[in-house]
């Protein structure tokens, strides 16, 4: 592409863009350098200071010394059970000369990690000695590993972890419970289904039924003193005058053999004038 096609037309350049309705062109030929309150600002003010550490970017973000290490091993695909320290050591001190001029505090942590790099690196130079048992010495790595291992670990558990909803992890949906109606609705009911609620009821009531069952005892000599107290004094009784249905069927049977006792010792008579004439009872002492 030609500078000329990069250069305005002067077409352009004599007719003015037609203003917007906040005020602004709609249209610009230069490119905004910077955004104020909301407005583009296409020059900078000749008598604006800005000091040399007022603008800062931090391309990666670290948590700590193992992320950055992690990171320096996984951007270049080191395999993390041999990790070549002299290149890891040395792009690890080159980030931590960037932040120890700006924040030696934050620092500190970091040249810890990059003292215990260098003293690794230290002992694999050494020749290894042999331990008691006659068994080869543990890798100076190890430790190392086992350390990084765990930290992408926890760290591939807390992306996972990020990943869930906001929703029940976080924070909970508020619920209010809010009664519309200060009465309660009762639902309508049919006179059939009232009918046939007391038929169900009276069915149930039925299987539930209970019985109790009391002993009376009745004294034969009692009811033979009854019958002869009843004759005392009197020529004839009548057979059915002697019973009383209102007392139940034991009494009527308890007194009838009280009677069939005082036939047996002839204490009354009962006698009877022709078949299907009624029945008589007297006492057997009394004058016929």
């Amino acid at each position: 592409m030609s500078a000329d096609s990069l250069s305005p037309s002067a077409d352009a350049l004599a007719e003015p863009a037609a203003p917007a309705a906040d005020g602004l062109p709609e249209v610009v030929d230069t490119v905004a350098v910077a955004k104020l309150y909301g407005s583009p600002l296409f020059e900078l003010p000749q008598d604006l200071y800005i000091p040399p550490d007022a603008l800062e970017v931090f391309l990666e973000a670290f948590e700590g010394p193992l992320d950055l290490l992690l990171y320096l091993i996984r951007k270049q695909n080191f395999n993390i059970l041999d990790i070549p320290l002299a290149d890891v050591t040395r792009q690890y001190l080159s980030y931590v000369e960037q932040i120890r001029s700006r924040n030696l505090e934050l620092a500190a942590e970091y040249l810890l990690m990059a003292a215990m790099l260098i003293e690794i690196k230290s002992r694999m130079l050494l020749p290894p000695k042999k331990t008691e048992e006659g068994q080869e010495p543990e890798d100076p790595r190890a430790e190392l590993v086992r350390r990084l291992l765990e930290y992408e670990q926890m760290k591939l558990a807390a992306a996972k972890l990020d990943q869930l909803p906001l929703l029940g992890r976080d924070f909970l949906r508020a619920q209010v419970y809010i009664e519309q109606a200060l009465k309660p609705r009762f639902p309508d009911v049919s006179l059939d289904e009232l009918r046939e609620a007391w038929l169900e009821i009276l069915k149930r009531a039925k299987l539930t039924q209970h019985h109790k069952i009391t002993r009376e005892e009745l004294s034969v000599r009692e009811h033979m003193s009854l019958v002869l107290r009843t004759l005392q004094g009197r020529r004839f009784v009548e057979f059915h005058d002697l019973f009383d249905p209102r007392r139940g069927p034991q009494v009527l049977v308890v007194t009838f053999i009280a009677m069939l006792e005082l036939a047996r010792e002839r204490l009354i008579e009962v006698t009877q004038a022709e078949a299907y004439a009624p029945i008589y009872v007297r006492l057997s002492y009394q004058p016929a």
